[in-house]
């Protein structure tokens, strides 16, 4: 479904992505992991084509993607969350804001398709309101519906869980282990990729992948984490003493 063959990505002179290569098949649900700053972010955007490698092949769905190759059927089966789902965010009401993308990919029964969604992710109450008005988490669930509710083959996350509340987060975690699509789910967070992945890639802080396996595998390679900035090391006081160890993320 994805094949990205030595990706590398510049904003003016500064490397951000450098020869990055992988493929992930159909179904997958794979974390991609790094710190802050590390390319997770500009990685989502050119596999959804919104920006184009500077150097290197990407190919999504039997697509080499390009200004031409991205049309509105390849708009239609990528749907990309971004980290602040008010930058999403452009309609007078949340109705309205999740029927846009039905409007624009010609879909009929817009308002029978748009309840429908609303009921399963328990916001149909909130469908008149100005959706700038509501939670970081009730912001976050109408802005998974907008784009959930065109069904797209591969769904694309950027740190779904970072702006909303704990319930909020335990919600979107059970929905994205229920959902049946191909998912890349950008984190630092280790726990959020754990509890929804099987396969993580990382990105160090050289903006290179320096691990594509098994989760498990993961966790259990303390000096990979390091090198990725995933784990870190500070004190702790217990009663009258301190001692200091590594912490994973969670």
């Amino acid at each position: 479904m994805i094949e990205l063959n030595k990706i590398s990505y510049y904003f003016d002179e500064q490397k951000v992505l450098d020869s990055i290569s992988f493929t992930i098949q159909k179904g997958e649900k794979v974390a991609l992991l790094g710190c802050n700053g590390s390319g997770k972010s500009t990685l989502l955007r050119i596999i959804a084509g919104l920006y184009f490698a500077k150097e290197g092949t990407c190919k999504v769905l039997g697509k080499e993607l390009n200004k031409k190759s991205v049309d509105k059927e390849f708009r239609k089966a990528v749907g990309i969350l971004f980290q602040n789902p008010e930058s999403m965010i452009f309609n007078p009401s949340v109705k309205d804001e999740i029927a846009f993308s039905l409007r624009e990919f010609d879909f009929d029964n817009i308002q029978k398709r748009v309840l429908k969604i609303a009921k399963s992710f328990e916001i149909e109450h909130l469908l008149p309101k100005n959706p700038l008005n509501l939670s970081g988490g009730e912001k976050q669930k109408i802005m998974l519906a907008s784009i959930l509710v065109y069904e797209p083959k591969l769904l694309l996350l950027d740190e779904p869980t970072a702006s909303v509340d704990p319930r909020t987060s335990g919600w979107i975690i059970d929905m994205l282990l229920e959902l049946d699509k191909t998912i890349i789910l950008a984190t630092h967070d280790l726990a959020l990729a754990y509890e929804v992945c099987q396969r993580a890639i990382v990105l160090d802080e050289n903006h290179k992948v320096i691990y594509d396996g098994d989760m498990e595998v993961l966790f259990e390679d303390i000096e990979t984490l390091i090198k990725a900035n995933l784990i870190h090391k500070h004190k702790h006081k217990h009663k009258s003493f301190f001692h200091s160890h590594y912490h994973k993320h969670f």
